[in-house]
């Protein structure tokens, strides 16, 4: 029997290659802002595309978090090793930014999101500077909202 075309899997494997590049594209565009809210939305969108990177992949992607920035790290032969390629590279959140966490340590919090895009715990995390104020909540079923 000829066969013309693709088939669905193909067609679904395209889709997320180019899902996943159009989202690094956006990360890797934008110019950094001062405020909470754009910081909160950059790192929100850096945690998606690391749970995306964990399911197309197949390995897992951990996110730490301290009061002074965040970075990605991945499981390669049981070991953890720092990812530096963007959007996964480390960043700080900037002069005078306040972080708050809840649902983990207070001085820095781990997220891993296994190959299913499930994360081992969820995360609050609150940014704060001056008067204005923005939060990221992770669930455990891997959802990063803004709030």
């Amino acid at each position: 029997m000829a066969r013309n075309g693709f088939t669905l899997v193909e067609m679904m494997i395209v889709i997320a290659v180019m899902a996943l590049l159009a989202g690094v594209a956006v990360l890797t565009v934008g110019l950094p802002r001062a405020g909470p809210r754009d910081a909160a939305t950059r790192f929100a969108s850096r945690m998606a595309a690391a749970r995306d990177e964990a399911v197309i992949t197949g390995r897992p992607i951990s996110a730490w978090v301290s009061a002074s920035g965040y970075g990605f790290d991945q499981l390669r032969d049981g070991q953890w090793e720092e990812l530096e390629q963007k959007p996964f590279d480390g960043a700080d959140w900037g002069p005078g930014m306040q972080v708050g966490l809840t649902g983990a340590a207070a001085s820095r919090a781990r997220v891993q999101f296994d190959s299913l895009g499930i994360a081992d715990q969820p995360l609050t995390l609150r940014l704060t500077r001056a008067d204005e104020s923005a939060g990221v909540r992770i669930t455990a079923n891997g959802e990063v909202m803004v709030e």
